[in-house]
């Protein structure tokens, strides 16, 4: 990905809210079944991690990628947007 694709994707993300949390639990497989389903359906999605997650962001965020197939966009403060392109009948972003 690109830094201007990167950009571009941010600039999407910031009007966007949180469709997950992440909590005490950490990362439950069946979270990350309905991230995977929302990013199929998404594309792009923003999820916020709880004050009362021991875990780091980051490192939430590069687990969720890897288990995902998708991209980490960014990582601020305790939120985290995440990028995968969907199929082709199914692609809502057009990255520049």
């Amino acid at each position: 990905m690109t830094t201007k694709q990167r950009a571009y994707l941010k600039s999407l993300a910031m009007t966007m809210d949180p469709i997950f949390q992440v909590g005490k639990g950490s990362m439950s497989p069946s979270l990350t079944a309905a991230i995977e389903e929302a990013l199929d359906a998404r594309e792009l999605i923003k999820i916020s991690v709880l004050q009362n997650c021991a875990d780091d962001p980051k490192e939430i965020a590069q687990i969720i990628a890897e288990r995902t197939r998708s991209q980490v966009v960014q990582v601020i403060g305790k939120k985290i947007v995440l990028y995968k392109e969907g199929k082709d009948d199914k692609k809502k972003i057009e990255l520049p």
